[in-house]
């Protein structure tokens, strides 16, 4: 029997949960699983997921939602599920957890979703999804969180019984950053002298990207011969900088907005560096570790299980920009120390967080529902 998969995501953009579907989608699935791909088709939707899907066409769907909340989509989803003969559906979101358990209830299916993170928000509706998500979590057959501090989130705060939840790390597509490094020959070196500090991602509240600009702008002060380069975009991105100014650090800091070759630019990096508030395991820390990049960080819970300070990368506590930048000294000071860093990042990255690794957990939970269905 052929168990047939469709993943559900609510689309705004092109960022980690889109991303990460992709990754999923990027490996051969095991035997005995076909896997389809759907998105809503609604005011704002960005189908970019399904323009960087590997998944051939016919696999590919549009719900379409005359606007941000249409019920009308979770009719449109039944059919859909009838059509292809889904036996599980896989949500990625608050709005495709509501809308995906739903149908999957209603066409007598099984249902899996992956929370990818939670919003420290302020914005009412945001607010509102995030509750009427987590009371969605507990009609699912599995909530799969990836990683440990979204799962105690799932268990205590939205007090999901353990059995239903299973914990499966993410993943990420190992194959497209070596495809990127491999069109680049060498390491880009405009000039020995010059210090490079990257960020890629959104440029939202919870990145805490304040901080990065604090902190840099120390380095700046003792270094001037370093600059910062910060890859996407976001409603802070105004204000960001705004702030570079008036750190006076304007022009050794690039906003260089959403870019489809974000990879292209992790060699041009000496380091990256991330000062989240909050993260589940952050894709873009697995990528510039996979690309053999020095990471710097503050210390949450995700980021934790990437680097181990010390080993894999460089962490400092969080708020503390005075100890982020003096790392940043440090590796200037030792660059041998940089690259063994960054070696070890790209080993453990390898070693535990490649989408394989991920694909083959999922198929085994795929065939364990289908196959030997919780009581």
């Amino acid at each position: 029997m052929t168990i047939r998969v469709l993943q559900l995501i609510c689309p705004s953009g092109y960022y980690g949960a889109e991303r990460w579907v992709n990754a999923l989608l990027s490996v051969p699935a095991a035997e005995g699983i076909e896997q389809y791909l759907a998105i809503t088709d609604e005011p704002g939707a960005c189908d970019e997921v399904l323009k960087r899907s590997p998944l051939a066409s016919e696999r590919q769907f549009k719900v379409p939602m005359s606007s941000k909340f249409d019920l009308r989509a979770i009719w449109q989803l039944v059919r859909l599920i009838r059509q292809l003969e889904i036996n599980i559906i896989h949500t990625h979101g608050y709005k495709s957890d509501i809308l995906g358990l739903l149908a999957a209830k209603w066409a007598g299916i099984k249902s899996i979703c992956t929370p990818h993170g939670f919003e420290n928000a302020t914005d009412k509706k945001l607010r509102a999804y995030m509750w009427a998500g987590g009371k969605a979590f507990h009609g699912f057959d599995y909530v799969c969180p990836l990683s440990p501090d979204i799962e105690r989130t799932v268990i205590e705060h939205y007090k999901v019984k353990p059995a239903r939840v299973r914990l499966i790390n993410n993943g990420v597509d190992l194959q497209e950053v070596e495809q990127c490094l491999a069109q680049i020959s060498a390491k880009p070196s405009a000039s020995d002298q010059v210090f490079t500090i990257g960020y890629i991602g959104q440029l939202i509240s919870r990145k805490n990207l304040p901080a990065t600009l604090q902190a840099f702008a120390k380095l700046y002060q003792q270094y001037p011969h370093c600059r910062l380069q910060l890859l996407g975009d976001g409603a802070e991105r105004q204000a960001l900088e705004q702030l570079a100014t008036e750190l006076g650090i304007a022009k050794a800091t690039e906003f260089l907005g959403f870019r489809d070759d974000r990879l292209a630019f992790l060699p041009h990096f000496d380091c990256f560096v991330m000062t989240s508030s909050l993260e589940g395991i952050p894709r873009c820390l697995m990528e510039a570790m996979a690309a053999k990049v020095c990471v710097t960080a503050f210390n949450i819970p995700g980021v934790d299980q990437l680097i181990t300070h010390g080993e894999t990368g460089l962490l400092a506590e969080y708020g503390d920009t005075a100890a982020l930048c003096q790392h940043w000294l440090d590796l200037l000071a030792a660059p041998e120390r940089k690259e063994q860093l960054a070696e070890a990042g790209q080993h453990y990255v390898y070693q535990h967080f490649s989408a394989q690794a991920m694909e083959q957990a999922y198929s085994k939970l795929y065939k364990e529902l289908v196959f030997e269905p919780l009581s």
